[in-house]
């Protein structure tokens, strides 16, 4: 990194006021300080730190939906987005970074004011050009590397040991000619090109590319000679944003003419993209796919591109600083409109493709590419409401990814740019209809399945006075089956029973709704889908609870625990886990009920709260009460704890009855049970304890993932029924070793 003594300033000013911004010009590295002294001071912050990146919006209004979606806050509702965030962080000790604020900042302004004046443990570091110009903003100007002069060269010694622009040049120089070192023979040299180049991290990577066509001498030569031109040869005359404008122009004109298009193309995108939407975007007149291909090969290896790889994909990213060059040249060439439009449709198609088959097999890798792509679907659903004649398209797209907005539990998202539509003069149209309706019944079947849990449902009419309920006849799976209608057509007859079930169980006629329900599984099943299937599983366990059938509910949780849709995606998790809790209350399993209640009150809280959860101030929810009443208070409260411990591997397997019940956490923090209940791997991580190792710790020592180690140390407490790490140590080192 070689900012250590920048990031020891930047700890202390952080120490000191609750607003601080790094500032300084495009290229100098104010993003990797911010990265990385938010790594050294994690542990400071309770409720840790996060990372919140602007440079992909446009739209002003949607920082604070940005900040959510960092924070990991599910919104399901239509409340202004910043008043969630306010209410959910207002209790909360963390960081957030909000990096890259240049462009939008009065929106980062009113964000962080509002969120500083609202509550006491939250501070914020931002980055950007500018500062936010608040009351009690500290400003910290990140400096340019350090590159040594001609006299602080000292022969026999090698520099790049204790000047961090060598160190960067020389390990990015080694990327593209491996064995490159900065030593002796060409030390000077490399210092002279680092101060040329102001020592700007970003300017200082674009040359070091150049080393595999030139030696270092040659590539100062070069260098000598562009800033000659650009400062009429006073070299102390340039600004260091003329100096990056001119490496970047450098790394430009050595870009055949189709990579200097495609560049300029590929500018319109945000957040990355992969082959296939690069190819949608900039073939054209002037080029064709086999072209792009070339192209953004050609980008890669000038480290214009960088290429980035996970879960058996490719994608590509511009750096912002690129990007915004890229833009400019697209400006240039007069066709920012043209491309941004070939951008939106291209992701519009996506998204028609996507509400077509969302009702089948391929549904979390539909969720996954949308969640990876969600920067440059916000992008062309702002090009859309920015742009004269263009918010029908805006409401079209927009209401094409209900099924996104609607099972992400990011509802309140799919408003915004709806609603942003219509005012932007777009009509209404069966589109949006079928969006309404689908966040309308999965609204209300939250609400109605909440009420009937905590049992508040409201006071019904008398039967006389109910208006009556469609009795649809029961369809043969076979007859919506694949191949015999549209998966989204089969998608929406479940729904539509889902609805109706969950409104027979609040009606009082559970028996009623069990046949709907199982329809739906089975329609489900045939088609290969979990999110639909996942509620009516849950609605199908609602309706047994309703009945008194609780261990038969408690299975049918079960079964919707094992959806893979169920356990990534926090909301199911805490809905399904909560009927879990009230079968179990009532089936006789009062310790368990508590430790799940727990477990779910927990996720609720990290993810911003039950947007539907029953207001009843001072009752307990009725089968936390039954619980109450077997358990004792104490007890129960106990066992709540523990549950608000488990990590959600940890929680899913205790739900699923696939591990060892919790010991109970009576005994003192010295006793030693009789009984060793831990695996190898286990014991392995409580001796690291007992050495007092952090989880990053036992990590590295243990060459597995931190999360993986957080979930051994979570098992540990629950296995010996302790609530702290010292209990652990102590146990460990009162036994003195743990057998197989």
């Amino acid at each position: 990194m070689g900012r250590r003594d920048e990031a020891a300033e930047v700890r202390r000013l952080l120490s000191a006021g609750r607003l601080l911004t790094l500032t300084g010009p495009g290229g100098v590295g104010k993003t990797r300080l911010a990265g990385h002294v938010a790594q050294q001071v994690a542990r400071v912050f309770p409720d840790g730190v996060w990372l919140v990146p602007l440079a992909a919006l446009r739209d002003e209004a949607f920082v604070p939906h940005a900040v959510i979606d960092a924070l990991g806050v599910r919104s399901e509702s239509v409340r202004p987005p910043l008043d969630v965030l306010v209410e959910y962080l207002r209790e909360r000790q963390l960081l957030i970074v909000l990096d890259n604020c240049e462009h939008l900042p009065r929106s980062c302004a009113l964000l962080a004011a509002a969120l500083l004046s609202a509550t006491e443990g939250v501070r914020i570091l931002a980055t950007s050009r500018h500062r936010l110009g608040l009351a009690g903003e500290q400003l910290y100007e990140v400096p340019p590397l350090p590159a040594p002069t001609p006299e602080e060269i000292i022969a026999g010694a090698f520099a790049a040991e204790r000047f961090p622009a060598l160190r960067l040049f020389a390990d990015r120089a080694a990327a593209v000619v491996p064995g490159f070192t900065v030593g002796e023979a060409n030390q000077r040299a490399v210092a002279r090109l680092c101060r040329r180049l102001d020592g700007l991290p970003l300017a200082i990577e674009l040359a070091a590319v150049r080393v595999r066509a030139l030696g270092v001498d040659q590539l100062v030569e070069r260098l000598d000679d562009r800033y000659r031109l650009l400062t009429g040869g006073s070299p102390s005359s340039a600004p260091r944003h003329r100096t990056l404008r001119s490496a970047v122009d450098w790394s430009h004109e050595l870009c055949t003419a189709q990579e200097q298009l495609v560049w300029a193309c590929l500018s319109v995108f945000v957040g990355g993209f992969d082959l296939a939407a690069a190819e949608a975007v900039c073939a054209g007149r002037d080029l064709d796919p086999v072209d792009v291909l070339d192209a953004v090969a050609g980008l890669v290896d000038k480290s214009v591109l960088v290429r980035e790889e996970g879960g058996g994909q490719v994608r590509y990213r511009l750096l912002v600083s690129l990007r915004d060059y890229g833009l400019e040249r697209l400006e240039s060439l007069g066709a920012v409109a043209e491309v941004r439009r070939r951008h939106r449709d291209h992701f519009a198609r996506l998204a028609v493709e996507y509400e077509r088959t969302w009702f089948g097999p391929h549904q979390l890798e539909i969720i996954e590419r949308l969640r990876t792509d969600r920067d440059n679907l916000h992008a062309a659903l702002d090009f859309c409401l920015t742009t004269p004649g263009e918010a029908q398209s805006g409401l079209r797209l927009a209401a094409s990814l209900w099924f996104h907005w609607v099972a992400g539990g990011v509802w309140g998202q799919g408003r915004h740019w709806m609603d942003g539509a219509l005012r932007a003069g777009a009509r209404p149209e069966e589109a949006l209809t079928r969006a309404m309706w689908g966040g309308a019944l999965m609204s209300l079947v939250h609400t109605r399945s909440a009420a009937v849990l905590a049992g508040a449902e409201p006071p019904r009419p008398a039967a006389d006075e109910e208006p009556p309920l469609p009795t649809p006849a029961p369809v043969p799976p076979a007859a919506l089956g694949p191949g015999r209608v549209r998966s989204a057509t089969a998608g929406f007859v479940v729904l539509t029973r889902i609805e109706l079930a969950c409104t027979l169980v609040s009606r009082g006629r559970p028996e009623e709704a069990v046949p709907l329900c199982a329809e739906a599984v089975a329609l489900c099943e045939a088609y290969g889908e979990q999110w639909a299937r996942s509620w009516a599983l849950r609605t199908l366990a609602l309706a047994r609870w309703a009945a008194g059938e609780y261990e038969s509910a408690a299975e049918q949780a079960r079964a919707c625990l094992r959806l893979p849709y169920t356990v990534h995606q926090r909301q199911s998790l805490a809905r399904t886990l909560e009927v879990l809790a009230a079968a179990e209350a009532l089936a006789g399993a009062a310790e368990r009920a508590g430790v799940l209640r727990g477990a779910v009150d927990r996720i609720w809280r990290d993810i911003g709260g039950n947007p539907v959860e029953p207001r009843r101030p001072g009752r307990p929810r009725t089968p936390e009460h039954h619980a109450r009443q077997v358990l004792g208070d104490e007890a129960y409260e106990r066992a709540h704890r523990r549950g608000g411990r488990l990590s959600t591997d940890a929680v899913v397997a205790y739900a699923l009855r696939e591990t060892r019940e919790p010991a109970a956490p009576a005994r003192t923090t010295g006793s030693v049970p009789e009984e060793v209940p831990l695996t190898r791997r286990e014991a392995q991580v409580a001796a690291l304890i007992a050495q007092g190792r952090t989880n990053r710790q036992i990590a590295d020592t243990l060459v597995i993932a931190q999360r993986t180690a957080e979930g051994h140390v979570e098992r540990i407490l629950v296995k010996l029924g302790f609530t702290n790490r010292s209990q652990v140590a102590a146990w460990f080192s009162a036994r003195g070793q743990v057998k197989d």
